[in-house]
Formats: C-alpha cells, sequence, structure tokens
C-alpha cells in the first residue's frame, strides 16, 4: 500500500497506534524529526513480526527502518546485519551507527576490513553475508534482522545474484528489511518477498520530504521547468514559446541579408549561447541555490569543470573556510608518501578546494573522494563537479543539481537519460532540516525538448529486472549445502524465475486467444474434396524452397556464392516432388480452392507464430534450473562432482572451487589444480590476477607488452585452458566468458617489483582511483589463491598480496 491511500483518519489511527507501541515510541524519541507516514507503517510491521519492502526517492529517510530493525534486535537482545553494496556506504554507515550505539556494539566487515565482527550490529558488504551463509558461520546464530540497503542494485547484471543468494539462504526465522529506490514493480518484487521469506508487507511512498523545483537555464534566465498556476504537470508555456522561437531564429537557418540582419543576428546567438559552468556557478550563487552538484558524465569533463573555475577566479569560501579545509586536508592525507603528492594531482585539488569547488569521479584516489564529501556535507565545499556514481546511495544532498545534458555515452554511444537514472540523479536535491526546496537546474539546448523533459521529470519507470543464473561456484555451494533436487528447488524460487513465470502466464494467455482464431480459420478452409491442411502446407513449402532457390540465385549472380551447392540441387528435386503431389492431390481440383488457401495462409502464419510462443515459453519454464543442471553436467566432465544414485557428490576439487568468486571461477580453480601457476613468483602471480580480473573500459588499439621471463609461458597454458572450458561450455550449451585482458599484468608487475607511483601510472594509462580499484580486486583474488591453493602457491599468493598492497594501495586499502 502506498501512504497516498491512507486517508486522514487512517493516519490519525496509525499515529495513534504507534503511541501505544512502546518499541516505536522509544526509537521515534531518538530522531531529530517525527516519522513520516511510510516510515511510520514500515516500522508498525517489523513490530508486528513481519519483513518489509521500503520503495522511496533518494533521501526520503528510508534508512530509518533500517534502523528501527536496529532498535528492535536491541530490545530482543538479536544480532542485526546492515548489508551496503559498496564499501564506501558500508564505512559511512558504520560511522553513523558507532556514533549513535558505541564502537563496542558495532562492527565493520568488507572483506578488506574486519572490525569487531562479532558485535550484536555489524555493517557489511552483501558479499560478505553470501559468503557466511554457505560457510555456515556461528556469526548466523542469534541473528533477527538484516537490513538490504539499496536492494535495488538487484538488477545488477554483475553483482545482482548474490542478493538474491542472500534472500533465498537466510534462514527463515530472519526477518529482512529491504530498501529500494523507486522502482515500478515494486509489487512484484514484493510478491516474490513474500512468497520465499513469508509474511512480508510492501510499502511504496512517492513522496519527497523535500519537494522538488526544477529549472531550465535558458542561455542566462532561469524559468520554471513546470506550469506553477497549472494543477496538472504541464510544461511552462513561457518555457515552451522561448524553445519554439529560437529554433525559429536565424541562428538555427542562416542566410544572406543585410549588414543589420547580420548585427542582429550575432546578437541572437549571444542571448541563446550555452554559457559556462562558472558563469552558472554565479547566477546560483546570486539566486541563493548553493551548495550544487553539477552531474556531468566524463572524469575528464569534472576535472575541465574545476580547472574553469580556477581561471575564472571563482572564490566560495571565507578565509575561515579556507583555513578549516586545509586543516582537515592535511589531516586526512598526511599518510601519504611526499613523492606521490604531485602524481596525484594534491596541489591543483587542494587549491580547488579552498575555492569551494571540486571534482568527484571514479578515478580519484578514494582518498580525496571522501575528503570531497566529507567538506561538503560541512558546506565548506559548495560546488561539487560529479559523474553518476555520486548518485549511486552515498548520503551528499545539495540544494541545487544541475544536468548539463540529458544524455550520456554509454560506451558505444550516446544514449538519453531513462527516467530512473533522472530521478536518482535529482534525487539528491534538497537537504532535509535545512531546505524548504531542492531544486533541479537543465542547461538548455537546441536539442532539447521542454516536453521531453517534462515527461522525464514526472516518470517513475526503474523497473527491477532479476539477472540472476547459477555459477560454478553457487552450483558446487548449493550441491554442497543442500543436495541436488533441494538446491534445484531453491534456483526454481528466485526472483529471475519468479519473473520469468509470470512471463509465461502472458504467454499462456496469448496462446488460449490465438488458438481459437486458429480453430476458426481451420474451419473455414475445410474442404469437401479432401484435407485442406495437407494440401496448404504442400504448397506452403513449396513457396518457402522457390524463395531460397530465388535468393541462392540472387546471390550467385552478385559473386557472394559462385559454388554449385548440391543442396540448391536437392532442393530442386524436392520442388519437382511437391509439384506433382499437389497436381495429384484431391483438393487442387475443387473450385473454391483459391478462397480455401487464402485462409491457409492465415492459418499458416498464425500456426507459425503459435510454434514461436511455444518455444518461449519452454524456454522460461524451469529456466534457471535448466542452467544449473548443464553446469552439473560439465562439473561432473571435469571431475569437480561426480554422481551418487541420481545426486551429487562434490569432490576436492569441487570445494575449491566453492571457495573461489568471480567471473572466471572455474578457470582459477582449474589452473590451481592443475598446478600451472606453481612457478610464479610473487610479482608474476599478481601480474596473472590483473590478466584474469582486468577489463578495459575503451577497445585497445595496440597490442600490450607483458613481464619478461616465465610469465609468457604460463600464460599461454592458461589461456589454453581457458579455450578448453569455453569449448567444454559451448558443448554444454553454457555462457561464453570474455578472454583474457594482459593491459594492466606489465604495470602490476612493475608495481609489485617496487616500480614508482608516476611511472606505473603512466603505463597503465590509468587515473589513481582506478588503479587502486584494480588492485583491491587483484588482491581479493590473490587472497582466494592463498586459502585455496597448496602450500607453495599459497605462500607466493600471501607474498603477492603484501607486494601489491603497499604505498598509496596500502594507504586505500585501510583508510
Amino acid at each position: 500500500m502506498t501512504e497516498n491511500q491512507l486517508s486522514p483518519a487512517e493516519r490519525f489511527a496509525q499515529a495513534k497506534a504507534n503511541k501505544r507501541n512502546p518499541s516505536i515510541e522509544s526509537f521515534a524519541s531518538l530522531l531529530k524529526f517525527p516519522m513520516d507516514p511510510f516510515q511510520e507503517q514500515s516500522c508498525r510491521a517489523l513490530a508486528a513480526g513481519k519483513g518489509v519492502l521500503v520503495a522511496a526517492p533518494t533521501g526520503a529517510g528510508k534508512t530509518i527502518v533500517g534502523e528501527f530493525a536496529i532498535h528492535l534486535a536491541i530490545e530482543k537482545n538479536q544480532k542485526v546485519f546492515y548489508t551496503t553494496p559498496i564499501k564506501a556506504l558500508s564505512n559511512q554507515k558504520f560511522a553513523e551507527l558507532t556514533k549513535r550505539y558505541g564502537a563496542e556494539r558495532v562492527g565493520l566487515l568488507t572483506g578488506d576490513t574486519n572490525q569487531n565482527s562479532d558485535a550484536q550490529i555489524v555493517v557489511m558488504t552483501t558479499e560478505v553475508l553470501r559468503n557466511m551463509i554457505y560457510a555456515n558461520s556461528n556469526s548466523l546464530i542469534s541473528l533477527g534482522f538484516v537490513v538490504m540497503d539499496e536492494v535495488h542494485y538487484l538488477a545488477d547484471r554483475f553483482r545482482g545474484a548474490v542478493w538474491e543468494e542472500v534472500i533465498l539462504h537466510l534462514p527463515k526465522d530472519v526477518k529482512i528489511v529491504s530498501l529500494s529506490a523507486t522502482v515500478s514493480n515494486a509489487e512484484e518484487f514484493g510478491a516474490w518477498l513474500d512468497e520465499v521469506r513469508g509474511d512480508t508487507e510492501i510499502i511504496v511512498s512517492e513522496i519527497r520530504p523535500v519537494p522538488l523545483n526544477q529549472h531550465v537555464l535558458f542561455g542566462d534566465e532561469l524559468l520554471e521547468l513546470f506550469d506553477e498556476t497549472s494543477k496538472d504537470p504541464r510544461v511552462n508555456p513561457e518555457l515552451a514559446q522561448m524553445h519554439a522561437t529560437k529554433l525559429r531564429s536565424p541562428i538555427n537557418k542562416p542566410h544572406r541579408g543585410r549588414r543589420s540582419d547580420f548585427g542582429n543576428q550575432r546578437m541572437q546567438l549571444k542571448q541563446i549561447q550555452r554559457i559556462s559552468k562558472p558563469e552558472i556557478i554565479d547566477i546560483l550563487e546570486d539566486e541563493d541555490l548553493l551548495p550544487a552538484i553539477f552531474f556531468i558524465f566524463s572524469r575528464a569533463g569534472c576535472e575541465a569543470a574545476v580547472k574553469a573555475c580556477q581561471s575564472h577566479n571563482i572564490r566560495l569560501t571565507t578565509t575561515e573556510e579556507k583555513q578549516e579545509i586545509r586543516r582537515l586536508v592535511e589531516e586526512k592525507c598526511y599518510n601519504i608518501a611526499d613523492e606521490d603528492l604531485s602524481t596525484l594531482g594534491y596541489f591543483e585539488w587542494l587549491s580547488g578546494l579552498e575555492r569551494g569547488v571540486a571534482a568527484h569521479h571514479a578515478g580519484m584516489l578514494p582518498a580525496f573522494k571522501e575528503v570531497v564529501e566529507e567538506l561538503f556535507l560541512r558546506k565548506l565545499v559548495k560546488v561539487v563537479f560529479a559523474t553518476e556514481t555520486l548518485a549511486l546511495g552515498i548520503n551528499m544532498p545539495a540544494r541545487t543539481v544541475v544536468l548539463e545534458r540529458l544524455d550520456k555515452f554509454n560506451g558505444e554511444g550516446r544514449v538519453n537519460l531513462t527516467p530512473g537514472e533522472y530521478t536518482q540523479l535529482t534525487g539528491r536535491a534538497g537537504r532535509r532540516g535545512i531546505d524548504t526546496q531542492g531544486h533541479s537546474v537543465i542547461q538548455w539546448s537546441a536539442n532539447m525538448d521542454p516536453n521531453s523533459v517534462a515527461g522525464l521529470a514526472s516518470k517513475r519507470t526503474y523497473p527491477l529486472i532479476s539477472p540472476f543464473k547459477p555459477t560454478y561456484n553457487m552450483s558446487v555451494n548449493l550441491l554442497e549445502a543442500f543436495g541436488r533436487e533441494r538446491a534445484r528447488e531453491v534456483l526454481e524460487t528466485s526472483f529471475a524465475q519468479f519473473q520469468a513465470d509470470r512471463s509465461v502466464v502472458g504467454l499462456a494467455r496469448g496462446i488460449r486467444e490465438k488458438q481459437v482464431s486458429l480453430d476458426g480459420y481451420e474451419k473455414a478452409m475445410e474442404c469437401h474434396q479432401g484435407d485442406f491442411v495437407e494440401y496448404a502446407k504442400i504448397r506452403r513449402e513449396m513457396t518457402d524452397i522457390e524463395r531460397a532457390l530465388s535468393a541462392g540465385r540472387v546471390r550467385a549472380e552478385r559473386g557472394k556464392d559462385l559454388r554449385q551447392s548440391k543442396g540448391r540441387h536437392l532442393q530442386e528435386q524436392r520442388l519437382n516432388q511437391l509439384k506433382r503431389d499437389m497436381r495429384s492431390h484431391p483438393c487442387h481440383s475443387c473450385n473454391e480452392r483459391e478462397a480455401h488457401a487464402r485462409w491457409g495462409e492465415r492459418w499458416f502464419k498464425l500456426s507459425r507464430e503459435l510454434d514461436g510462443i511455444i518455444a518461449q515459453i519452454e524456454g522460461r519454464t524451469n529456466q534457471v534450473a535448466k542452467t544449473f543442471d548443464k553446469i552439473c553436467g560439465m562439473l561432473v566432465d571435469l571431475n569437480y562432482i561426480q554422481d551418487v544414485d541420481g545426486d551429487y557428490e562434490v569432490l576436492e576439487a569441487g570445494k575449491t572451487l566453492a571457495r573461489i568468486y568471480g567471473e572466471r571461477d572455474l578457470l582459477i580453480s582449474e589452473c590451481i589444480r592443475e598446478g600451472v601457476w606453481s612457478k610464479l613468483d610473487p610479482a608474476g602471480l599478481a601480474a596473472m590476477a590483473a590478466a584474469l580480473v582486468y577489463e578495459a573500459r575503451r577497445e585497445e588499439e595496440w597490442e600490450p607488452r607483458i613481464p619478461k621471463g616465465n610469465f609468457q609461458e604460463i600464460m599461454q597454458t592458461t589461456t589454453e585452458i581457458w579455450e578448453d572450458l569455453e569449448d567444454l561450455a559451448h558443448s554444454h550449451k553454457l555462457g561464453q566468458t570474455p578472454p583474457l585482458d594482459l593491459s594492466l599484468s606489465l604495470p602490476i608487475h612493475r608495481w609489485a617489483s617496487g616500480a614508482k607511483l608516476d611511472s606505473v601510472l603512466d603505463s597503465a594509462d590509468l587515473l589513481a582511483g582506478d588503479f587502486i580499484r584494480w588492485t583491491k580486486q587483484i588482491i581479493d583474488l590473490l587472497d582466494q589463491v592463498a586459502q585455496t591453493a597448496g602450500p607453495e602457491l599459497a605462500e607466493t599468493a600471501k607474498n603477492a598480496v603484501d607486494k601489491v598492497k603497499r604505498g598509496i594501495v596500502a594507504y586505500s586499502y585501510y583508510g
């Protein structure tokens, strides 16, 4: 139920009920603001022993519901886990909860951080909880609640399966608090949660706690996007008129004319030119619309914007604020080696911060991003130029969000923002308790139709589609934990299968409708001379063969098919036979033959559509379990599992595979089993790990250099194993994995061998933040090898971790 459906009387009754509930009453007394209706409804459901799915806009206060689950767990002396999709969110939540409940009561587990893991309240990434479940960890004992923040990450094609695994495998008595962005199919997701977890209440809120006022920056004039005098959301007539006028202006239709025409044209151009970012900042400052986040869909664009502000001498801070900024920066960055500061662009970054402006993107050093976030929250930095990664959950609201364009480059071409993306980005506008309104500003351009923008701003179409499918690692873990039949049952209850089954219902309805029409066509083409369906099939096959032969002749004439095909000769023979069969068929002499034939054509066309739908249904029915069966077949072939009386026993190699997570789990397991990497030194093993995890952001047009020594030979063997696995996967009709990418292997080898940061970043062609992100994944893989391989390789992996985890990498890893 949405909160909009509650009547005033129901809201009064709800508030009264909350006052009678001591848990809700005591929790509410800790909050800065009165609870909103959706928060009250959610807390009441949790207090009644239900699970909840809460879908609400960014900044609406969903986490209050998660914090109430913590409050209940403490009251009941139970454990509670708070899961987040990214480490930055985990760190942020850990700091908040530690401040509220004390350091002794709160723990943090993020894979590279283990603080007070036996605490009553533990914040963790979702992957950590998944691994705990498969390991049957003792930490799950007395667990009462799991809060899954940003649960819409379940739709992520790379990591989304982890959320489903956790939801499916947690003990049934654990209550799940699912917190999601506003998705258009929340009811469908909630229905699945109710089916697999038991009593789950779905609470959807469309209301922003701080209303959003939407503007268009037309040249240097700030106009409302919507007509404020209208009850229905419609485009501001003044904006629509100005847009239409500019499109008809001489600028867009150049022509020869008098000198005065040319002067008018130049004046017109000046009036509608897109103004620079420093000029936009001046306007926002004059209108009291700072602090602001500018979303720019490129890292280079974010850095260029900061430089433009420095060139235009933008200064948004007082002398006292500038001193406080410098003090905090020095406090946070004192561990960074002096020799690395210049390489990291520290001094230029600090200069921008002291002016009150900063960039924020994934290519930045994590410590630099965290400083920007803290300074922005403290209102010391007034303008941040950010890529869309900032919209993903980090608590960093602004008074105003500025979008310079409504499309972005997705790696292949420019695509328009979806309504869901627009909502996520503008959701940052408006600080609760500070602003009475949030503001979004879209910079006008000639190709920006105000009606399209209005449609984007008023829709909430962000469907949650599950990409869940079993992996090799998941399959052996399921077999070891549950056995074959129970594992299949679990997979058949996944959200992916739930959605597939629902689509099958719609397809099945379509079958029934088409079958009625098909029966009617068949009746209409009945012939007193004989079986007209049989006769129609002969004619249809003749038509298909004639078309194929005609297409073949065209190809031959164009020189694309010069071979005298044996198949064509057989087709011609078949066509001659069909002509004889047609002429001898009883229906051929029917006076109404052509009328029947017209009905026959319709029957054939619909029959083929029906066959296609039936094939779709067969493909979607039990699709997840079928993939699992194929994986099991492949693992039997490779001796990871063996068939014992219709069930599968996980062998020793399978137990190794069960502890390796990632897209290349099976390849890594095979290489460990075959001892392929045993002769690599620590730097070489780090370089191999880089090839296994790295994926270039763009197509590389050069042949990457690789480390000297035995690396090339061992890489060749590794590649051959990958090729064999790909062939075997293809034979089992399983998906393929991309080839290994060697682009980062030599830079990582050099880094692990002690090279300086500036030369490594230069050879890798990576920004510091990207380098840190990839090294963390490399370290994670090396840790897995250290925990699963034999003594010699495990020791090499541990040494490799030590050699990679140095300098700025170590600082970022533990910082």
